[in-house]
């Protein structure tokens, strides 16, 4: 009897020097479906099945993935599943906020295995990277006691913060942590822990935890709106994150909007963000139950006329993407309260017209992500497990380069 599952995966390339991607592109398909036997492995990547067997016995050497009990499926041998093993590799991932700053560790599946906080002083660089250190070595030494021989499969470590970086020095200004973003911080926290450290804004991060294990998790396209302090949006093509060239891509809410007058009105955050809202309603960002204190708001009816507003400026906002970009998706979600989470997005029903208004669309314009003050911290961690296991162009590239 055949399995009734729709088998997903990347196509393989089954050319000389192509072995980092086929390798990718085979973990990738168990990431997607679970378990799979080597003949499935072959259809679904189209690699030979001596290559998808070579690439699994090493994979299995280097405990990656796991082979269970053979499965008799259809007449003939038994067929024996691989599955991912999630501890075959973790990463770490740290978030630096304007008043916290929070570390995790996931598995090789994107499992979270450990997530600690603290609180962040003031004065910028000079008195948070001590705590955001001490944070760091505590995750990893409390992260070796759960798993052992976990420190040695760390395959890197995924930094976050809010953008835009590389800008010159402003004023002070409540949606900017210019201290943070002009210093070399992902340098110096390499010289500290000695792992491989990539830096992300906080919406590209998010988006990188919604396509390991959350909303985005199969789709190859598709735009992230992150709704956190301020707006951001994180842009994925072919599977792959556009950064832009300098870490900046998808600063939504600097866009500054027309007015009626011909003038230009202030940048979408000041108006749509977790910051605006709490200026509306008169909340300190930094209080230690500002959550619930927004639900209470909401269940009033005191930000109503802020949330009408907000969800207006958002929609324009998703049909600007859409118009842009044509992506299949757009993955709305944040660092906020599940409650702000459901109410922005009845605010911006219905959407604006667009071409990505179509018949026959298999996903819908606008899909909810998750609504949690970790995300950032996880797709951060998300981060350098894609970067190490996900197919990539720069993969087959570097495999192609080498074989000549």
């Amino acid at each position: 009897m055949t399995r009734p599952l729709r088998i997903r995966a990347t196509q393989g390339a089954n050319l000389g020097g192509a072995y980092a991607h086929n390798r990718r592109v085979v973990i990738e398909a168990l990431r997607l479906n679970g378990t799979l036997s080597r003949a499935e492995l072959a259809r679904a990547t189209r690699l030979t099945g001596q290559t998808v067997s070579n690439i699994v016995a090493d994979l299995a050497a280097e405990d990656l993935v796991i082979a269970d009990a053979p499965v008799r499926i259809a007449r003939g041998q038994p067929a024996r599943p691989y599955r991912l093993n999630g501890s075959g590799a973790f990463a770490l991932g740290v978030q630096i906020d304007r008043h916290v700053t929070r570390a995790v560790a996931v598995d090789l599946l994107g499992a979270e295995r450990m997530r600690l906080e603290m609180p962040l002083p003031n004065g910028g660089p000079e008195t948070g990277l001590p705590v955001v250190y001490g944070l760091v070595a505590d995750t990893r030494e409390r992260l070796a006691a759960l798993e052992p021989g976990a420190a040695d499969r760390i395959v890197g470590l995924g930094l976050a913060m809010p953008g835009p970086f590389g800008q010159a020095p402003r004023d002070y200004d409540p949606w900017m942590m210019s201290a943070w973003q002009n210093r070399a911080i992902a340098d110096e926290l390499a010289a500290e822990t000695g792992l491989a450290v990539t830096l992300q804004n906080d919406a590209a991060a998010a988006a990188a935890a919604e396509k390991l294990s959350g909303a985005a998790k199969g789709i190859d396209d598709f735009v992230y709106l992150y709704f956190g302090y301020g707006l951001g949006a994180a842009i994925f093509v072919r599977g792959e994150i556009h950064s832009g060239n300098h870490n900046n891509a998808g600063e939504i809410g600097m866009a500054l909007p027309w007015m009626p007058d011909g003038g230009l009105g202030e940048p979408i955050e000041h108006g749509v963000s977790l910051a605006s809202l709490c200026r509306w309603l008169g909340l300190d960002p930094a209080m230690p139950d500002l959550f619930p204190a927004i639900d209470d708001a909401l269940t009033s009816g005191a930000a109503g006329v802020w949330l009408d507003a907000a969800g207006g400026r958002l929609k324009w906002v998703v049909q600007i993407l859409e118009t842009l970009l044509d992506p299949d998706t757009i993955v709305f979600g944040g660092a906020i309260p599940p409650s702000l989470l459901d109410a922005l997005r009845e605010r911006m029903q219905p959407l604006l017209p667009s071409h990505a208004d179509r018949p026959g669309r298999e996903l819908p314009r606008l899909t909810i992500g998750g609504a949690d003050p970790w995300l950032v911290a996880t797709g951060a961690a998300a981060e350098p497990i894609a970067r190490t296991f996900d197919p990539r162009f720069s993969a087959i590239q570097n495999g192609l380069v080498a074989a000549d």
